[in-house]
């Protein structure tokens, strides 16, 4: 065995130039297979990055309008009406063990109602959050109103203290002008902004706020961007809480409200099949860090933006409870079966536009085969001549199989760099979302030798079986 491997080698090297002279002496039909196989794989190439595109682009929406944000707010005002006739709350209460606890809807009204205000949410939650399976960002924040002043200028909005990581939570915000505060500035409680465009209109006007002072609470901020919706599912509006409002760093914000615990967290999962999951490890992580027994009802509301859209509708709990079947999987049902549907659909899509290409890339094959077959039959005399003067037929066969290699490889890199130009112009001419990653490249040009290889086998062991006599009675 280890004798062979050295000949296979050495047989490889030689029969790399002889292939390539082979090829070279009939252009024609090296350049017709070699365009075959370029069509097929620029053709993946395009398919996949239309349906990888089209998948981002479901998913960046359904991230923009924050259907797998999760808010948990510090404090738990649930009155004793907000027990339904089943003896369930709105956002049920869990015990340590995730299983929704059964209340007497005869209790004590005093019993059943929330914990009220609470201090305990803090920047280390905020840290054990972040660290849960499933989340994806985590942002610990602080709020109030306030009054917003800059010269003669002022404006009543509110005022966020945040992490550096809410615009990857805020999927639909863009930066017209300048940048959010980074993670420096937040770690040193830097007195940097930055103003929702609601503000930052009522402010500056069309001017570009980036560079301006606003004062706050007493203190002086330099504003270092300004943030816009970038979704139409998102618009801005006064008293949105999200453009018609001032970020600072969470640190800072707890110097100048002289407060250490946090109002909020926010909190984005990987998936929007994930939301409710994760809510209920969120329930459990806190109410552990909160040292609250099984008895006690928890200290913080974790709401989904589910939750949150029917709370602002401002309708009794049992009336929506009516209109919707089921307020406690209200978030389960929209969140979890429409994040599951859309990433299925999307991956359906891109397994349908990848089977498609398939098909080019087997026609593109089935070519390669013929004209090695041709060549084999053309050819008849030639490797008569090899094997009477010394060849093996296994050097016969790798001289071929090497001929198919170069042909499918050559169509590959061919193939790849059409793939780019088409996915970039369709892309522009259309104005579709594509995305061509290193793993679609790969795939495409592995796929591309492996063609060369399975469709190569055939006629180049042909080939190896031809001998002298063969040739002579060809002739």
């Amino acid at each position: 065995m280890s004798e062979g491997l050295p000949g296979t080698f050495a047989a490889l090297r030689k029969s790399q130039p002889i292939a390539l002279r082979a090829l070279l002496r009939n252009r024609l039909q090296t350049i017709l297979t070699v365009s075959g196989m370029a069509v097929g794989v620029a053709t993946v190439l395009t398919m996949i990055a239309l349906g990888t595109g089209a998948q981002k682009a479901i998913q960046d929406q359904v991230r923009a309008a924050g259907m797998n944000v999760i808010s948990i707010t510090t404090g738990n005002f649930k009155m004793a009406q907000q027990w339904t006739s089943d003896g369930e709350t709105e956002d049920p209460s869990t015990d340590p063990g995730n299983r929704p606890m059964s209340l007497d809807k005869d209790s004590d009204p005093q019993n059943l109602a929330g914990m009220g205000a609470s201090d305990k949410l803090s920047l280390d939650d905020a840290t054990a959050v972040a660290q849960l399976a499933g989340v994806q960002y985590c942002s610990a924040g602080i709020e109030d109103n306030a009054r917003i002043q800059s010269g003669d200028n002022g404006w009543f909005t509110h005022l966020h203290g945040e992490s550096a990581t809410l615009p990857q939570i805020r999927r639909a915000w863009s930066f017209p002008h300048g940048r959010f505060f980074t993670q420096s500035e937040v770690d040193q409680s830097r007195d940097v902004a930055v103003i929702g465009s609601i503000v930052s209109q009522q402010l500056f006007g069309n001017e570009n706020p980036v560079g301006r002072q606003i004062t706050a609470k007493g203190r002086s901020y330099k504003v270092v961007g300004e943030i816009a919706s970038d979704s139409w599912m998102v618009p801005a509006a006064q008293g949105d809480d999200q453009f018609d409002a001032v970020y600072i760093p969470v640190t800072s914000a707890q110097s100048a409200m002289r407060r250490s615990s946090l109002n909020r967290l926010t909190v984005s999962t990987v998936s929007t099949g994930e939301v409710s999951r994760v809510s209920q490890s969120i329930v459990t992580l806190l109410r552990q860090r909160h040292a609250l027994t099984a008895t006690q009802a928890d200290d913080f509301v974790v709401a989904s933006e589910a939750h949150k859209s029917l709370a602002k509708g401002g309708m009794r709990t049992d009336i929506a409870r009516a209109v919707v079947g089921n307020v406690s999987t209200l978030d389960k049902v929209t969140l979890d079966q429409l994040g599951k549907t859309l990433d299925r659909a999307s991956r359906t899509m891109t397994a349908l536009l990848a089977s498609v290409a398939m098909v080019s890339l087997i026609v593109g094959g089935i070519g390669i085969m013929n004209i090695m077959v041709l060549s084999v039959t053309e050819r008849t005399r030639e490797i008569g001549i090899r094997r009477a003067v010394g060849a093996r037929s296994e050097e016969v066969m790798l001289q071929f199989l090497m001929e198919a290699v170069l042909l499918s490889l050559g169509g590959g890199f061919l193939g790849i760099l059409c793939g780019f130009l088409a996915a970039t112009s369709i892309g522009s001419f259309v104005q579709w979302s594509t995305s061509i990653s290193p793993g679609a490249v790969a795939l495409s040009f592995g796929i591309s030798a492996a063609i060369g290889v399975v469709f190569g086998y055939y006629p180049a062991r042909e080939a190896s079986r031809v001998t002298p006599m063969t040739s002579l009675r060809h002739e």
